[in-house]
């Protein structure tokens, strides 16, 4: 049934945008032939990398300002 009223609409559609039209429907079809199935995500266990390295005490001093201006977009 909604394959008729598509075919019917079709018609309806003037000789020199058919080829839009086409275009639209293959790749939408091919998009289907390649869409992978969902899967399900598996959560990675937290703290696999613990021990592994160490965040050094500078991390977390305040930036310079000469920094601070570029993310700002100040010269």
């Amino acid at each position: 049934m909604l394959q008729e009223k598509l075919i019917e609409e079709i018609k309806q559609i003037p000789n020199e945008k058919l080829a839009e039209i086409y275009d639209l429907i293959h790749y939408f079809r091919l998009g289907l032939v390649h869409e992978k199935p969902t899967e399900t995500i598996r959560q990675r266990p937290i703290g696999l990398a613990k021990g592994q390295f160490e965040i050094p005490a500078s991390f977390f001093e305040p930036l310079p300002n000469d920094i601070l201006n570029a993310f700002e977009g100040i010269k």
